[in-house]
């Protein structure tokens, strides 16, 4: 292990400890070199990889800080995967999309209220159907890997492969939830996203 990996691995340590807390603003660039015994160019490497990574945070005249942490932004490195990925792995993220959204789609199916089903209704259309579907779920980590993997750079590759876009097939999924159906409702998640999938494949293979 390179001493900067070293040096990532200690300052995680440091955040896993609650020794920097979420918001906490860490020492100055000094004084965490030499607590941690590393040169300040190592250093820099490192805060710049865990930035990266959504970990920690710069902010311009104040210094570094621990991000929030919250899933959402631990998982924005998502995007730049998808988009520097070739056709390959992103039909490995969509197949692991699929399952991730039939599971949202069926606790969205046991727990929706009248006033989500209506909100659902008014975007069947839209990709923040999908988006409504996952915070319905009630679990803010899924929630954040299915907007990660369903975020504006997939949809993109997705477009482009198939310009119908992948709206269609929402009628069958909402009716399911609507109904309270959690089992109809991940099986027509699932379909609905394997459709997705067969585009890509064929628009790979042509």
């Amino acid at each position: 292990m390179s001493v900067t990996d070293q040096t990532i691995q200690q300052l995680k340590r440091s955040i896993v400890t609650g020794e920097f807390e979420p918001g906490q603003r860490l020492p100055t660039e000094r004084e965490l070199a030499v607590r941690l015994g590393v040169s300040r160019n190592t250093l820099r490497e490192a805060i710049r990889a865990l930035t990266l990574g959504g970990i920690l945070e710069a902010r311009q005249g104040s210094g570094t800080y621990v991000s929030s942490l919250s899933p959402g932004r631990l998982l924005d490195s998502f995007s730049l995967l998808i988009e520097a990925s070739g056709d390959a792995t992103v039909l490995d993220l969509l197949a692991v999309r699929r399952v991730l959204e039939a599971e949202a789609a069926a606790l969205a199916a046991a727990r929706i209220t009248d006033a989500q089903l209506a909100e659902l209704s008014g975007c069947l259309a839209d990709i923040r159907f999908h988006e409504t579907v996952a915070a319905v779920a009630g679990n803010p980590v899924l929630e954040a890997l299915i907007q990660s993997l369903g975020g504006r750079a997939l949809r993109e590759r997705v477009r482009r492969s198939h310009p119908g876009g992948d709206a269609g097939g929402h009628d069958a999924i909402y009716a399911a939830i609507r109904d309270r159906d959690p089992a109809r409702a991940a099986a027509a998640m699932a379909t609905h996203i394997g459709t997705v999938e067969s585009f890509l494949r064929t628009a790979r293979a042509d």
